[in-house]
Order: structure tokens, then sequence, then C-alpha cells
């Protein structure tokens, strides 16, 4: 008997989704956005097919931060089992609560994310078992009904779940075997820190858009909600970072000589020419 890869839950699936992404959220002119667009209002961009008409030219074209969002697998989730397959385009009385279930769904399937990732912690072992029990409970509620994901708690469950993430942090982190530094929610926005040592770094919710971060260890470093918009990962030593999502890296420069985890892919355009950075004097 042949096996059947199965697709990945967490992983988006565009032909199965209903454009959600494209329609739900709202976004302003920036350097992410070329355009303003209310919640719930299609982006312009977006075909009668649910594909977007720009895919290949994202990031010509302005839109950045379409080109780096990953709904975790939420989109099909929420049009192909939260709603059985029923198109906002076909039945309009739906569009308003697909929409706002959309965010929910995203929300929980970034936390099976990282539960995920944090199973597959060997020093985290202590705690597996409060782990594997988030991860059932944040599964079963993405199998809520509408209108149960829509009166979820959504921040208090994150908040939960971030407890035991932070935990199992620690108890990694824990093998750098020395002090580690602290940069938990730190502005670190074009910071240089270059070939810097951040072997067991907290950085938690650092931003760290535009840092220089070039030749950087950051072995079992907690990137988690790390922002690295346009940081520069030429050569940094990222295989081993803990919580390091495909969302990050595609947001950030780097090239062939940067190392990343097994399970992330090399973001295609770090196979073009990043913008020039000054060294330090």
């Amino acid at each position: 008997m042949v096996a059947v890869a199965l697709p990945d839950p967490l992983r988006g699936d565009c032909g199965n989704c209903f454009g959600l992404c494209c329609v739900a959220p709202a976004f302003a002119a920036s350097a992410d956005f070329a355009i303003d667009k209310k919640a719930g209002q299609p982006c312009p961009n977006l075909q009668k097919d649910n594909r977007c008409g720009v895919h290949g030219q994202l990031r010509d074209r302005g839109f950045t931060g379409c080109a780096v969002f990953d709904c975790l697998g939420a989109g099909q989730h929420v049009s192909q089992v939260t709603f059985d397959g029923q198109d906002w385009r076909h039945t309009p009385r739906l569009a308003r609560q697909m929409f706002a279930v959309f965010p929910v769904m995203r929300q929980l399937h970034e936390l099976l994310w990282y539960l995920t990732a944090a199973l597959d912690l060997g020093p985290a072992q202590p705690i597996h078992p409060e782990l594997a029990a988030a991860r059932d409970q944040t599964r079963r509620l993405t199998h809520a009904t509408p209108e149960q994901l829509t009166a979820l708690d959504i921040t208090r469950h994150r908040h939960d779940v971030n407890l035991l993430l932070q935990q199992a942090s620690d108890l990694a982190r824990a093998r750098a075997g020395r002090r580690r530094p602290q940069y938990r929610g730190a502005d670190l926005t074009g910071a240089n820190l270059r070939r810097t040592d951040l072997n067991g770094a907290n950085l938690r919710g650092a931003r760290l858009i535009g840092a220089d971060l070039r030749n950087a260890d950051l072995t079992t470093a907690d990137v988690t909600g790390a922002d690295l918009r346009a940081a520069n990962l030429r050569g940094t030593r990222l295989a081993d970072t803990l919580f390091l999502t495909q969302t990050q890296l595609d947001s950030a420069h780097g090239n062939l000589d940067t190392t990343i985890p097994a399970t992330l892919s090399r973001p295609r355009h770090w196979h073009t020419k990043p913008p020039p950075v000054a060294d330090a004097v």
C-alpha cells in the first residue's frame, strides 16, 4: 500500500481558500502596501478565481506586506471546514462572519505552529505534557462554530499559551550555559549587531527593523514575534534559532551563507542583491 502525503494543515493552500487574506484585513498605504484598503473590501488585485493577479510581482509593485504574509493554513480551514466550502461571493450573508472568524483562526493556527515547534525542543521535555495539552486544546478550538470563534477570548488564550512557550524557551536557552542577553521588546531598529554573539538571547518582540545582523550568532536565541523587516541577515547563524518563522525570513535580507532551520525555506529574493549597508566605522 502506497502512503499518501497529506497536506500540511499549517501551510497555506490558496487553491482551497476564498481569498480571505485579500479581503478580510485592512491595510494602509505604506512601505508594505501600495494602497489603502478597508477591512472586508476585496483587494483590486484579487481575481474572480480567488487568486492574486500580481502574485509574481508583489514586491516590485509595492506589496511586500502581502509577499511575506502567511496564514498558516487558516484560510483554507475557515473556507473548507468552518464554513463547509461556502464561498462568501456566492453566499454574501456569510461574508461578514467569515471575515471576522479569519483573524481568530489565524491566531489559533499561529499558536499551533509555536506549540508544535516547542514540542520539538528536547530541553523542553519536562513540560511536554503541558505543551501537548495546550496544542490539543487549541486544535479543538479550530473546530468550533463561527459563533463560538467570534466569541472566543483569543487574547486570554494567547496569554496562557505564551506562558508555556516562555517556559520552553527558558529551558532551551539555558543550554547557552552563561548569562544570556536580554532584549525582550527592545527597540533595535537599525542597530549595528554585526558579528554579535546573541547565543541564547531573549529577542521576543524585539524591533530589529533594518538591523545589521550580518554574521551574527543567533543560536538558541528566541525571536518569537521579533520584527525582522529589512534586517540584514547575510551570513547570520539561524539554523538553531528558536521559534523563527518563514514570515520573518521572508521579510528580511539574507544570502546563501545564511544558515536557516531545515523546516524553513530560503526566500527567493535572497538570491538577488540586497540594499547596500554601510560598514560601521
